[in-house]
């Protein structure tokens, strides 16, 4: 008889459920759209009860899609946006929307916290460099600048972890919310002390910290009522989305990498010892005993769509391939900085802003359309420059999300990073690795390795070696431009206030 296991993965730009079996196949998919909400410069925000809305409908027709009943979900696992900031109550409400973990307003409070810490220290305690991804900085702002509702907090959750609050009761924290905090002591797995004093929180508002596969709790009959699931059926910890989108594309073995053309732009190389960078994120895998160098640029396929809606409308983004697809390596002389929300790896700069250099009278849309693929593409580069600094080596390239439907961009990676990619075929996300774990947390999985029975591969890209030899030359452009115009961003933070906004 087959086992079915629920996956469910809060994401930025949808909230999406599957349904798959311990047989290797997926069942079922289903996907709401989520609204990424930035009120101000650098701002990002959602509503985490409309991820909760969005499972109402998407559950129900999930199940309906799948031709199976409810009481036949063996488990539930849930994925989700990390380190997502939100402020839970007495009552179980969010006392405002999520803080995303690519919101870069807390730049002032960032610097401050350096000036109580060492951070060198810091660094070499928990893992995580002091940025616009960390949660203490931003616990400060929200201190700082909307008292009340902080005053009011009861719990500080992330996006999985609240939704796993409104299916169980229970308030929980997956240990890779805890790592990329930057509050967590990495060799204790405890919380420290002193930098909970400096951000402003105590022990009690951070629930229990689990691992992914930690059955957290049982569905609960309003929640069931709510979801159109079973009451009692069991939920594990879950996992961070990307850490699941690595697992579940095959990334389970030292020197294995995935490049994630998405919405953001994740890459992520599994390895089976503690190494860190201050340039790059650390993650605990999925599977026990490994870790994951990780960078996640914190716009890379939204570019494409801003571009796309904002000066080609009328086009399919295959018609926007075809334009550029004869347009030379390096866009004849222009050269894009992917910077358009700031920066998370690995320059860590939340100033930072995207640039075009290299207009003339000869560019096309076109051009400008190949530049941003190039562009991205230099910021993947940038990262596995780190990587080689320790000597680390790469096996294997996977290549998943949606942009990896795009021949062009895969080529145009390809060529620039020197690898060949694999493609996946119709990889679900997140989702399925979600899914899987809550298989292994209940016993139907009993080996890691089974989530091979869920990969198939699509096609391999070769990189092209002169093309590759090319952009090698516009990569050290790239970094140049950036470098060269670190000022320029301040200067434009000071004129606009943005150094000044509380």
């Amino acid at each position: 008889m087959t086992n079915y296991l629920l996956g469910i993965d809060i994401g930025t730009t949808a909230t999406k459920v599957i349904i798959i079996g311990d047989d290797g196949r997926i069942y079922a998919e289903v996907s709401e759209p989520a609204t990424l909400l930035s009120l101000r410069s650098n701002w990002a925000e959602e509503d985490p009860l409309e991820w909760w809305d969005n499972l109402t409908r998407a559950i129900p027709h999930c199940l309906a899609e799948a031709k199976i009943a409810a009481h036949q979900i063996s488990c539930v696992g849930l994925s989700g946006m990390v380190p997502t900031l939100i402020l839970v109550d007495s009552n179980g409400r969010p006392l405002r929307n999520s803080i995303q973990q690519n919101d870069a307003r807390s730049h002032l409070e960032i610097n401050y916290f350096k000036t109580q810490v060492d951070e060198k220290k810091v660094f070499n305690l928990t893992g995580s460099a002091i940025t616009q991804q960390s949660i203490g900085p931003k616990l400060i702002w929200l201190a700082k600048n909307e008292s009340k509702k902080y005053q009011q907090t009861r719990w500080v959750m992330g996006s999985y972890d609240y939704i796993n609050f409104l299916l169980t009761g229970q308030p929980v924290l997956e240990r890779n919310w805890a790592l990329e905090s930057g509050l967590f002591d990495l060799h204790k797995e405890d919380w420290d002390q002193n930098l909970l004093a400096i951000a402003g929180i105590s022990r009690e508002q951070l629930p229990p910290v689990h691992m992914p596969s930690d059955v957290i709790g049982h569905v609960t009959g309003q929640a069931a009522s709510a979801l159109g699931l079973v009451a009692g059926t069991p939920v594990v910890a879950g996992s961070a989305d990307h850490v699941a989108s690595a697992f579940s594309v095959g990334v389970k073995e030292n020197g294995n990498l995935l490049i994630k053309l998405g919405g953001a732009g994740d890459i992520l190389y599994s390895l089976d010892h503690l190494d860190m960078d201050e340039r790059l994120f650390l993650d605990y895998h999925d599977i026990p005993g490994l870790y994951l160098i990780n960078g996640c640029m914190a716009s890379s396929g939204s570019i494409i769509k801003w571009f796309r809606n904002n000066f080609a409308p009328e086009c399919s983004y295959s018609i926007l391939d075809d334009e550029a697809r004869n347009i030379p390596p390096g866009s004849d002389g222009l050269v894009l900085l992917p910077y358009f929300l700031g920066e998370k790896t690995p320059i860590f700069n939340p100033l930072a802003r995207g640039v075009l250099f290299g207009l003339s009278l000869q560019h096309t849309r076109a051009h400008i359309y190949k530049a941003i693929l190039e562009g991205i593409s230099y910021g993947f580069q940038h990262h596995i420059e780190v990587l080689t600094t320790h000597g680390l080596k790469i096996t294997r390239v996977r290549v998943a999300n949606g942009g990896a439907r795009s021949q062009l961009w895969r080529q145009i990676t390809a060529d620039v990073i020197g690898f060949p990619l694999e493609e996946v075929a119709h990889h679900p996300g997140s989702s399925l690795g979600a899914a899987f774990i809550a298989g292994k947390g209940i016993g139907v999985f009993t080996d890691w390795g089974e989530i091979e029975k869920f990969i198939e591969l699509k096609a391999t890209t070769i990189p092209d070696p002169e093309k590759h030899l090319k952009y090698s030359q516009y990569f050290s452009a790239y970094k140049k431009i950036y470098v060269d115009n670190i000022q320029n961003f301040n200067r434009l933070a000071d004129i606009e206030g943005v150094t000044e906004q509380n």
